[in-house]
């Protein structure tokens, strides 16, 4: 099984539903620093029914998230009160309602060109033998500079598999140069204080052209 088909299964279970949508203040704290211009075309990757996508829609931006599965699809614009418009788009299935467009599909079948990301969930889903992939394809979906909000987290591996995977300091400024530490915080849920702690770190990085 690899990483998209655990997460189609995980959404499938329930599994991820309880926990997807909570809010929290990472973008209020953390996304003017990246100076985003209004209207820009925000892509959030892996997305989930992440209320990021909300918020960037609120504040003037135009999110499109990338989903595997078609339930997380269904439930964010369920929680939102709105009907999306469904349509098919290449290759991914298009939902879109109130701003907000999530596609669904292969993240890895993306081919459009956008001004920004964030990223708070996906790098993390990622196999470790796969981020090296997962980065470049990002990095060629955005335009030169493009910058990106990253959310990982850093706990003990021994004490723990994945998904999601740790994410160190040196891997992520190998796969993002440049990157910048913006904050650090604990996880407070019981899955991660029963192995013995984990952070949630988060980075801005700007978007460099993949080396052929």
């Amino acid at each position: 099984m690899d990483d998209f088909d655990f997460w189609h299964d995980a959404w499938a279970s329930g599994i991820v539903a309880p926990r997807a949508g909570r809010p929290d203040n990472i973008l209020e704290l953390h996304w003017p620093s990246l100076e985003v211009a209004p209207g820009s075309r925000v892509l959030v990757p892996m997305s989930g029914k992440s209320g990021d996508l909300a918020w960037l829609g609120s504040h003037g931006y135009i999110p499109v998230g990338v989903e595997i599965s078609p339930i997380p699809c269904r439930e964010f614009f369920v929680d939102l009160g709105v009907l999306p418009d469904q349509s098919a788009y290449g290759p991914f299935v298009k939902w879109h309602g109130s701003g907000v467009t999530i596609l669904q599909g292969d993240f890895f079948d993306l081919n459009d060109t956008y001004d920004a990301a964030v990223d708070r969930g996906a790098l993390v889903a990622v196999c470790p033998s796969r981020r090296v992939s997962y980065a470049d394809h990002l990095k060629t979906r955005l335009t030169p500079g493009a910058p990106i909000l990253l959310v990982v987290i850093e706990y003990d591996p021994e004490r723990h598999s994945g998904p999601p995977y740790p994410v160190f300091p040196d891997e992520l400024r190998r796969l993002f140069p440049g990157s910048v530490e913006l904050g650090r915080g604990p996880m407070r849920r019981r899955r991660w204080q029963r192995i013995g702690g984990a952070e949630a770190v988060v980075w801005a990085a700007r978007c460099c052209p993949v080396k052929k």
